[in-house]
């Protein structure tokens, strides 16, 4: 009962010039079925922490810069340029999300996650507008980022941006190669947003009140719509190979930006001639909890690459909306 031709069982296993063959089924990869789902390039949608999922919308807000210092973090004027460097990046790349995502809206199908997507695009526009309104102000402090800022736009604008492609297959690859980048990013965002939220020390070192409740207002909706990227992501592509390799294409460039602009800031700051930046004054910094440290950072990788990661097992969207009801920003320059 049940056999096949030559009175073989269809799933009976046999040798063959040193193979195993699996009647009926080709070639046997693996001894067995878990390993063929580990190697997969498409793993199962790993499950999202329902719990940490809230309707996204944009909110006004106000910051006023003409009594924040260039020093804005007492005795910590590296530190201080390194996150300044958010400045610089965060506008043309927040623009560039709106951009590729206003492309891909029309292929989205869940109509929850289009709403997500439509909040994503509101929160990321006011992300970039509130960051570039802080450029003026350091020019005025005698600090001009311009030179560096147009290498930045020059990259999310040609470098990235769209090509001329014929309609169809190669058009598509590129779009979900961005799609892909920007999940990698906002892996990145939500890192730093969960950790400005609770950087105890940026306090404690008598931090600027404005740029502090901009960085936490920033940081806050990052955690709030930190699943929003992967989960665009996996609904319309989820290929774990382009996953990786975009992580790679990601983190190369955010490292590269990230010192170059450090960098700009510490030789060009006017206040202190002749100054340098190093890598030891990254470590010192991070040690020193006025930056996320070294080893955070790195272990934020496997996590990312991790095929059952999902960005709601980090952060706490109730951590959040707490600080974005507190912060004065986002409530007219009012504490409630």
């Amino acid at each position: 009962m049940g056999q096949g031709a030559g009175g073989r069982d269809p799933g009976a296993t046999r040798r063959r010039g040193g193979r195993t063959i699996v009647d009926g089924r080709g070639v046997f990869l693996a001894g067995t079925r878990q390993y063929i789902d580990a190697m997969s390039n498409r793993p199962p949608a790993p499950a999202p922490v329902a719990s940490e999922h809230i309707d996204l919308e944009p909110r006004n807000v106000s910051f006023s810069w003409e009594d924040t210092p260039l020093h804005w973090l007492p005795g910590e004027p590296f530190a201080g340029h390194t996150i300044n460097v958010l400045h610089l990046l965060l506008p043309a790349g927040e623009r560039w999300f709106v951009h590729v995502y206003k492309q891909a809206l029309p292929l989205i199908t869940d109509e929850r996650l289009r709403a997500d997507v439509i909040g994503f695009i509101g929160q990321e526009a006011m992300h970039a507008a509130a960051h570039d309104d802080v450029l003026p102000h350091l020019k005025r402090l005698g600090l001009d980022p311009t030179p560096y800022t147009a290498q930045v736009d020059w990259m999310f604008e040609k470098l990235l941006g769209d090509r001329t492609l014929p309609p169809g297959r190669a058009r598509r690859w590129w779009l979900m190669e961005r799609v892909a980048m920007i999940a990698a990013i906002e892996h990145y965002t939500a890192f730093l947003g969960d950790w400005v939220l609770n950087a105890k020390e940026l306090d404690r070192r008598g931090a600027d009140p404005m740029m502090l409740d901009l960085l936490r207002w920033h940081g806050a909706e990052e955690v709030e719509h930190r699943s929003v990227a992967f989960d665009l992501f996996m609904h319309l592509d989820g290929s774990y190979r382009r996953r990786v390799r975009t992580w790679a294409s990601a983190f190369a460039a955010l490292l590269f930006l990230w010192q170059r602009g450090a960098r700009f800031f510490v030789e060009n700051d006017p206040q202190r001639p002749g100054a340098k930046a190093s890598f030891g004054q990254f470590l010192r910094a991070g040690r020193k909890g006025v930056l996320p440290s070294a080893g955070a950072m790195v272990r934020s990788i496997p996590t990312y690459l991790s095929r059952t990661y999902h960005p709601s097992q980090e952060g706490s969207t109730a951590q959040a909306v707490a600080y974005l009801a507190s912060s004065p920003g986002a409530n007219g320059g009012v504490r409630p």
